[in-house]
Protein backbone atom coordinates (compact mmCIF):
# COMPACT_ATOMS: atom_id res chain seq x y z
CA UNK A 1 0.00 0.00 0.00
CA UNK A 2 1.38 3.72 -1.25
CA UNK A 3 2.12 5.46 1.86
CA UNK A 4 1.12 9.10 1.93
CA UNK A 5 3.63 11.90 3.30
CA UNK A 6 2.22 15.73 3.80
CA UNK A 7 5.08 17.89 3.18
CA UNK A 8 5.15 21.52 4.97
CA UNK A 9 7.87 24.17 3.74
CA UNK A 10 8.32 22.31 0.51
CA UNK A 11 10.08 25.31 -0.73
CA UNK A 12 12.65 25.58 1.81
CA UNK A 13 15.76 23.64 2.83
CA UNK A 14 14.60 20.41 4.44
CA UNK A 15 11.50 20.11 3.04
CA UNK A 16 12.30 20.90 -0.80
CA UNK A 17 15.06 17.69 -0.18
CA UNK A 18 12.66 15.80 1.81
CA UNK A 19 9.84 15.95 -0.89
CA UNK A 20 12.52 14.45 -3.39
CA UNK A 21 13.39 11.81 -0.85
CA UNK A 22 10.03 10.39 0.04
CA UNK A 23 9.09 10.78 -3.63
CA UNK A 24 12.16 8.91 -4.74
CA UNK A 25 10.92 6.12 -2.07
CA UNK A 26 7.75 5.54 -3.85
CA UNK A 27 5.34 7.47 -1.63
CA UNK A 28 2.64 9.62 -2.58
CA UNK A 29 3.51 13.70 -1.66
CA UNK A 30 1.17 16.24 -0.90
CA UNK A 31 2.79 19.84 -0.88
CA UNK A 32 0.93 22.10 1.76
CA UNK A 33 -0.01 25.39 0.26
CA UNK A 34 -0.96 28.04 2.68
CA UNK A 35 -2.71 30.25 0.16
CA UNK A 36 -5.30 27.67 -0.81
CA UNK A 37 -5.40 24.86 1.90
CA UNK A 38 -5.79 24.65 5.47
CA UNK A 39 -3.93 22.33 7.57
CA UNK A 40 -6.55 19.96 8.96
CA UNK A 41 -7.65 19.24 5.49
CA UNK A 42 -4.85 18.56 3.99
CA UNK A 43 -3.51 16.58 6.28
CA UNK A 44 -7.02 14.12 5.84
CA UNK A 45 -5.51 10.58 5.16
CA UNK A 46 -1.93 10.95 4.98
CA UNK A 47 0.25 8.90 7.38
CA UNK A 48 3.30 11.48 7.93
CA UNK A 49 3.24 15.45 8.21
CA UNK A 50 6.91 15.85 7.73
CA UNK A 51 7.16 19.73 9.01
CA UNK A 52 9.50 21.62 7.61
CA UNK A 53 8.10 24.77 8.03
CA UNK A 54 11.04 27.28 9.43
CA UNK A 55 10.04 30.74 10.15
CA UNK A 56 12.68 33.63 10.00
CA UNK A 57 14.33 34.15 13.20
CA UNK A 58 12.84 37.37 14.36
CA UNK A 59 9.25 35.63 13.94
CA UNK A 60 10.46 32.33 15.90
CA UNK A 61 8.93 34.06 19.09
CA UNK A 62 5.69 34.39 17.13
CA UNK A 63 5.16 32.00 14.87
CA UNK A 64 6.61 29.06 16.03
CA UNK A 65 4.27 28.35 18.86
CA UNK A 66 0.95 28.89 17.00
CA UNK A 67 2.39 26.88 14.34
CA UNK A 68 3.64 24.00 16.53
CA UNK A 69 -0.29 23.88 17.84
CA UNK A 70 -1.49 23.92 14.47
CA UNK A 71 0.53 20.93 13.22
CA UNK A 72 -0.21 18.42 16.71
CA UNK A 73 -3.81 19.60 16.34
CA UNK A 74 -3.73 17.93 12.85
CA UNK A 75 -1.48 14.76 13.21
CA UNK A 76 -3.91 14.31 16.08
CA UNK A 77 -6.96 14.27 13.73
CA UNK A 78 -5.59 12.69 10.97
CA UNK A 79 -3.96 10.03 13.27
CA UNK A 80 -0.48 11.18 11.15
CA UNK A 81 3.27 10.96 12.68
CA UNK A 82 5.27 14.23 12.87
CA UNK A 83 9.19 14.04 11.60
CA UNK A 84 10.65 17.47 11.61
CA UNK A 85 14.54 18.31 11.72
CA UNK A 86 15.63 19.33 15.26
CA UNK A 87 18.97 21.31 15.61
CA UNK A 88 21.55 21.76 18.11
CA UNK A 89 20.37 25.03 19.36
CA UNK A 90 18.42 22.96 22.48
CA UNK A 91 21.49 22.29 24.18
CA UNK A 92 23.02 25.51 24.34
CA UNK A 93 26.59 26.93 25.60
CA UNK A 94 27.54 24.91 28.65
CA UNK A 95 26.80 21.18 27.47
CA UNK A 96 29.52 19.05 26.40
CA UNK A 97 29.21 17.23 23.59
CA UNK A 98 28.75 14.79 21.88
CA UNK A 99 25.39 15.19 22.09
CA UNK A 100 22.85 12.43 21.72
CA UNK A 101 18.93 11.61 22.32
CA UNK A 102 19.72 11.68 26.11
CA UNK A 103 21.93 14.90 26.35
CA UNK A 104 20.02 17.70 29.02
CA UNK A 105 18.45 20.26 26.68
CA UNK A 106 19.72 23.55 28.58
CA UNK A 107 19.77 26.36 26.39
CA UNK A 108 19.48 29.82 27.81
CA UNK A 109 19.37 32.16 25.24
CA UNK A 110 16.04 32.94 23.22
CA UNK A 111 16.22 30.90 20.43
CA UNK A 112 17.30 28.00 22.19
CA UNK A 113 14.46 28.39 24.36
CA UNK A 114 11.89 28.64 21.51
CA UNK A 115 13.27 25.44 19.99
CA UNK A 116 12.86 23.72 23.79
CA UNK A 117 9.42 24.81 24.19
CA UNK A 118 8.43 23.54 20.56
CA UNK A 119 9.85 20.10 21.14
CA UNK A 120 8.05 19.77 24.46
CA UNK A 121 4.85 20.67 22.83
CA UNK A 122 5.51 17.58 20.77
CA UNK A 123 6.91 15.40 23.75
CA UNK A 124 3.47 16.25 25.81
CA UNK A 125 1.01 15.69 23.52
CA UNK A 126 -0.12 11.98 21.98
CA UNK A 127 1.03 12.60 18.25
CA UNK A 128 3.64 10.18 17.28
CA UNK A 129 7.12 12.52 16.73
CA UNK A 130 10.24 12.04 15.29
CA UNK A 131 12.91 14.57 16.02
CA UNK A 132 15.95 13.89 13.33
CA UNK A 133 18.45 16.57 14.69
CA UNK A 134 20.98 17.64 12.61
CA UNK A 135 23.90 20.44 12.48
CA UNK A 136 23.96 23.19 9.83
CA UNK A 137 22.95 22.51 6.50
CA UNK A 138 25.03 21.69 3.04
CA UNK A 139 22.16 21.93 0.49
CA UNK A 140 22.69 20.89 -3.26
CA UNK A 141 21.94 24.95 -4.51
CA UNK A 142 22.10 28.30 -2.86
CA UNK A 143 19.35 28.54 -0.09
CA UNK A 144 20.65 31.24 1.47
CA UNK A 145 22.39 29.09 4.54
CA UNK A 146 25.95 29.69 6.18
CA UNK A 147 27.40 27.72 3.80
CA UNK A 148 26.28 29.05 0.28
CA UNK A 149 25.75 32.77 1.55
CA UNK A 150 28.81 33.48 3.70
CA UNK A 151 31.27 30.66 3.91
CA UNK A 152 31.89 30.01 0.14
CA UNK A 153 31.04 33.79 -1.32
CA UNK A 154 34.42 34.64 -2.05
CA UNK A 155 35.59 31.17 -3.57
CA UNK A 156 36.49 32.38 -6.73
CA UNK A 157 39.10 34.53 -4.81
CA UNK A 158 40.47 31.06 -3.05
CA UNK A 159 38.74 32.00 0.08
CA UNK A 160 37.07 30.23 2.67
CA UNK A 161 35.00 32.79 4.72
CA UNK A 162 34.83 31.36 7.97
CA UNK A 163 32.21 32.42 11.18
CA UNK A 164 34.41 30.62 13.77
CA UNK A 165 37.06 29.18 14.80
CA UNK A 166 38.76 27.50 11.86
CA UNK A 167 40.00 24.95 14.48
CA UNK A 168 36.84 23.47 16.20
CA UNK A 169 35.05 21.31 15.28
CA UNK A 170 31.40 21.66 14.03
CA UNK A 171 28.37 19.80 12.74
CA UNK A 172 27.29 19.47 9.48
CA UNK A 173 24.12 17.48 7.58
CA UNK A 174 24.33 17.41 3.79
CA UNK A 175 20.70 17.95 2.98
CA UNK A 176 20.33 14.82 0.53
CA UNK A 177 21.53 12.25 3.39
CA UNK A 178 19.21 13.68 5.84
CA UNK A 179 16.02 13.55 4.16
CA UNK A 180 16.90 9.75 3.18
CA UNK A 181 17.49 8.78 6.63
CA UNK A 182 14.18 11.01 7.37
CA UNK A 183 12.30 8.31 4.96
CA UNK A 184 14.15 5.56 6.90
CA UNK A 185 12.64 6.52 9.98
CA UNK A 186 9.35 7.49 8.45
CA UNK A 187 8.94 4.07 7.22
CA UNK A 188 9.94 2.24 10.74
CA UNK A 189 7.99 4.59 12.58
CA UNK A 190 5.42 2.18 14.08
CA UNK A 191 8.82 0.24 15.74
CA UNK A 192 10.34 3.51 17.37
CA UNK A 193 9.07 5.06 20.46
CA UNK A 194 6.07 7.19 20.29
CA UNK A 195 8.58 10.73 20.91
CA UNK A 196 12.24 9.44 19.19
CA UNK A 197 14.43 12.04 19.32
CA UNK A 198 17.00 10.90 16.86
CA UNK A 199 20.34 12.73 16.10
CA UNK A 200 22.10 12.49 12.85
CA UNK A 201 25.89 12.84 12.94
CA UNK A 202 26.29 14.07 9.34
CA UNK A 203 29.92 15.19 8.99
CA UNK A 204 31.88 16.66 12.34
CA UNK A 205 34.34 19.06 10.94
CA UNK A 206 36.82 22.10 11.09
CA UNK A 207 36.68 25.26 9.06
CA UNK A 208 40.07 24.17 7.80
CA UNK A 209 39.51 20.72 7.07
CA UNK A 210 36.64 21.58 5.00
CA UNK A 211 38.96 24.30 2.93
CA UNK A 212 40.75 21.38 2.07
CA UNK A 213 37.65 19.21 1.04
CA UNK A 214 37.00 22.21 -1.30
CA UNK A 215 40.64 22.55 -2.32
CA UNK A 216 40.30 19.06 -3.83
CA UNK A 217 37.74 19.88 -5.59
CA UNK A 218 38.58 22.77 -7.00
CA UNK A 219 41.88 21.80 -7.91
CA UNK A 220 43.71 24.77 -6.31
CA UNK A 221 44.45 25.77 -2.63
CA UNK A 222 41.57 27.37 -0.11
CA UNK A 223 42.75 29.64 2.51
CA UNK A 224 40.36 30.33 5.51
CA UNK A 225 39.65 33.57 6.06
CA UNK A 226 37.64 34.71 9.39
CA UNK A 227 34.58 36.49 8.78
CA UNK A 228 34.04 39.85 10.36
CA UNK A 229 31.15 40.04 12.59
CA UNK A 230 31.26 43.70 13.53
CA UNK A 231 29.30 44.91 10.56
CA UNK A 232 26.16 42.42 12.02
CA UNK A 233 26.71 44.62 15.59
CA UNK A 234 26.84 47.85 13.81
CA UNK A 235 23.52 46.66 12.21
CA UNK A 236 21.78 45.34 15.09
CA UNK A 237 19.21 48.12 16.03
CA UNK A 238 18.60 48.29 12.26
CA UNK A 239 18.08 44.71 11.47
CA UNK A 240 16.26 42.34 12.82
CA UNK A 241 17.83 39.47 11.81
CA UNK A 242 21.30 40.60 13.39
CA UNK A 243 20.49 39.86 17.00
CA UNK A 244 19.85 36.37 16.72
CA UNK A 245 22.55 35.57 14.55
CA UNK A 246 24.78 36.99 17.16
CA UNK A 247 23.06 34.84 19.82
CA UNK A 248 24.20 31.90 17.88
CA UNK A 249 27.87 33.03 17.50
CA UNK A 250 28.98 30.65 20.08
CA UNK A 251 28.24 27.50 17.98
CA UNK A 252 31.01 28.68 15.66
CA UNK A 253 33.40 28.98 18.73
CA UNK A 254 32.29 25.73 20.92
CA UNK A 255 33.51 22.59 19.81
CA UNK A 256 30.54 20.29 18.99
CA UNK A 257 29.49 17.29 17.13
CA UNK A 258 26.19 14.94 16.96
CA UNK A 259 26.48 10.96 18.49
CA UNK A 260 25.24 9.25 15.79
CA UNK A 261 25.45 5.76 17.86
CA UNK A 262 21.66 5.48 17.77
CA UNK A 263 21.13 6.33 13.87
CA UNK A 264 23.31 3.47 13.11
CA UNK A 265 21.62 1.18 15.49
CA UNK A 266 18.48 1.60 13.62
CA UNK A 267 19.46 1.79 9.98
CA UNK A 268 23.01 0.05 10.41
CA UNK A 269 24.37 1.42 7.71
CA UNK A 270 24.02 4.72 7.52
CA UNK A 271 24.26 5.88 3.86
CA UNK A 272 26.54 8.97 3.94
CA UNK A 273 27.49 10.79 0.52
CA UNK A 274 31.24 10.85 0.53
CA UNK A 275 32.47 14.85 1.55
CA UNK A 276 34.10 15.75 -1.74
CA UNK A 277 31.07 14.56 -3.82
CA UNK A 278 29.13 16.78 -1.45
CA UNK A 279 30.69 19.73 -1.95
CA UNK A 280 30.97 19.76 -5.11
CA UNK A 281 27.49 19.72 -5.62
CA UNK A 282 27.19 22.24 -2.96
CA UNK A 283 29.11 24.58 -4.98
CA UNK A 284 26.54 26.88 -6.74
CA UNK A 285 27.18 26.01 -11.09
CA UNK A 286 27.74 30.25 -11.41
CA UNK A 287 30.78 30.10 -8.88
CA UNK A 288 31.83 26.78 -10.53
CA UNK A 289 31.85 28.43 -14.06
CA UNK A 290 33.74 31.60 -12.66
CA UNK A 291 36.75 29.04 -11.19
CA UNK A 292 36.81 27.64 -14.77
CA UNK A 293 36.56 30.76 -16.96
CA UNK A 294 40.02 32.11 -14.17
CA UNK A 295 41.38 28.39 -14.86
CA UNK A 296 41.17 28.56 -18.28
CA UNK A 297 42.40 32.33 -18.30
CA UNK A 298 45.50 31.00 -16.38
CA UNK A 299 46.31 27.87 -18.56
CA UNK A 300 46.11 30.66 -21.79
CA UNK A 301 48.43 32.76 -19.72
CA UNK A 302 50.57 29.78 -19.16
Amino acid sequence: MTQTALILGASGRFGRNARLAFQAAGWEVRVFSRGSDTLAQAARGVDVIVNGWNPAYPNWAKDVPNLTRLVIDAATRARATVLLPGNVYVFGNDTPSPWSGETPHLATNSLGRIRIEMEEAYRASSVRTIILRAGDFIDTKASGNWFDQVMIKRLARNQLIYPGNPEALHAWAYLPDLSRAAVALAEMRRELPRFCDVPFEGYTLTGTQIAQSLSRVIGRPIAVKPMQWWPLQLARPFWSMAPHLIEMRYLWQMPHQLDGAHLADLLDPVVQTDLDDAMRTAIPTETVASLSAIANAGDALG
